[in-house]
């Protein structure tokens, strides 16, 4: 490579190329070009930084722990039992309080269950016969509560069991034998952490009376920040009934959602709550899906040493505390991106506009001559030689876009060749729509013939047709 070359492509590094614009007056699509930018910047402001506060750095894992305590007691009535009282240590399960947990407010009790030999319960349809051969001597019994022994009891037609007796009553009370849990309070105790920003934060509202979370309970309105909860309150804020939830039992979700802007003071980071049932699909109430119950017993020996139990088949609510949430603080880095993104947009409206003038517009023939530029490889050369324009151009044009003739040459000529060997050389003066093209350098014209030059029958054919226009003339 020659040296010059070498240097030529050396300060080439430091060129900077920009791109030509076309300005097309064009009402329509102005207006269109305008409305989209509008759009653009609209959207830009009002969704992304004002609605969704892009200009944050977000965090969405959020620590949290949890934890729970039920008060109240009650008397229930059974039939089996007579008189008995229920406090929190009988009723919640687990009673040492998670975000899960679980509120008895109706149950079947069978009491006094040994082992021994009794018949199935008529409802299991397993355990149905007219024969022993129809009771097989060792088969459990499918969904029942113990294993074939090999007899039918002619009375109940169901198979002879061995297992704990008497067997458990299907009968489900009609009303909640713990009804008055509708009054029974919930504490809810949460705190949670963004490790991000290093940010705690608890559901209990600071304060200094002591009195406060004993006298309070939480309201929408009047209670906002109090984290004691009524159960009835909680059951009809999801729409629903407590006494035809509390007979069958049911799951009901608390949802506890952190949702803090750190821009602002930490004091207005405070948790927002929101109740659902979530044992239903749709709006049947009467779905076989829906209810909450299991079994467990309570086991003792008598005075002889034999064991009994007694059984509890108990309906009841299933709490479900949920908590989620979202820290937000200000960062450069997502705000630039943002910005970044919306501009990114605004070419959008610039290639619409652009198909709009090349391909639908009656224009867009002009329009695309304009906008695309062919220059073949001679011609390139061409204009890399130009020197200057003539006088006469530069001085057309007016004096504050008046140019020197060389630097006028350099930046607005380009040099032609003609197909009469001539050489033309536009310039322009001025810019946009009011630009001007001047043509400063012209081939020179090929002389006409003379008469002097032509032969004779041609002198005398040119004195003759001179010679009827006199006449036209005259007589005219």
């Amino acid at each position: 490579m020659a040296p010059n070359n070498r240097g030529n492509l050396f300060f080439r590094i430091f060129e900077y190329k920009t791109e030509k614009f076309v300005v097309v007056t064009n009402k329509k699509v102005g207006v269109l070009f305008r409305l989209f930018q509008l759009a653009v910047i609209g959207y830009l402001i009002g969704w992304v930084f004002i609605w969704n506060k892009g200009y944050q750095e977000k965090e969405e894992t959020v620590q949290s722990s949890v934890m729970t305590k039920l008060k109240g007691v009650t008397f229930a009535n059974s039939s089996k039992t007579g008189l008995s009282m229920w406090g929190p240590e009988d009723y919640v399960i687990p009673s040492q309080g998670t975000h899960v947990f679980f509120v008895v407010t109706n149950y079947i009790e069978t009491p006094n269950q040994t082992l021994g030999f009794c018949p199935e319960n008529t409802k299991v349809l397993d355990a149905n016969c007219l024969h022993d051969t129809d009771c097989a001597e060792g088969e459990t019994v499918a969904r029942g509560n113990g294993v074939k022994t090999g007899r039918c009891n002619n009375g109940t037609k169901t198979c002879e069991i061995h297992g704990w007796c008497p067997v458990e009553s299907s009968h489900i009370p009609p009303e909640p034998l713990l009804g008055k849990v509708e009054n029974f309070t919930i504490y809810i105790k949460n705190f949670i952490k963004f490790p991000k920003f290093d940010v705690t934060r608890s559901n209990v509202l600071d304060t200094t009376n002591d009195s406060y979370l004993k006298t309070c309970t939480y309201d929408k309105v009047q209670h906002p920040h109090c984290p004691i909860f009524r159960v009835g309150d909680v059951v009809r804020w999801t729409g629903y009934s407590f006494m035809d939830l509390a007979v069958r039992g049911g799951s009901i979700g608390i949802a506890v959602d952190w949702n803090c802007d750190l821009d602002k003071d930490y004091s207005l980071c405070v948790p927002h709550y929101t109740f659902s049932r979530l044992d239903l699909q749709g709006d049947s109430k009467a779905s076989v899906k829906s209810g909450y119950n299991f079994r467990y017993a309570q086991y003792f020996k008598d005075e002889r040493g034999t064991i009994h139990r007694t059984l509890f088949k108990v309906f009841g609510i299933r709490f479900d505390v949920m908590v989620d949430g979202e820290a937000g603080q200000f960062s450069i880095i997502p705000t630039v991106v943002k910005i970044g993104s919306g501009l990114a947009l605004m070419g959008i409206g610039t290639f619409l506009c652009d198909i709009i003038l090349l391909y639908i517009t009656g224009e867009s023939s002009v329009y695309r001559e304009r906008k695309f530029e062919s220059m073949k490889k001679t011609q390139k050369k061409e204009g890399r030689t130009a020197t200057a324009c003539p006088d006469n151009l530069v001085s057309d044009c007016p004096q504050k876009q008046r140019a020197s003739k060389e630097k006028h040459a350099v930046i607005l000529s380009i040099e032609k060749k003609t197909s009469e060997g001539g050489i033309r050389c536009y310039s322009s003066c001025g810019s946009g729509p009011t630009a001007t093209e001047k043509l400063c350098h012209t081939p020179t014209p090929t002389p006409t013939p003379t008469s002097d030059h032509l032969p004779r029958h041609s002198q005398d054919t040119l004195r003759g047709r001179k010679v009827l226009e006199s006449l036209f003339v005259l007589n005219g």
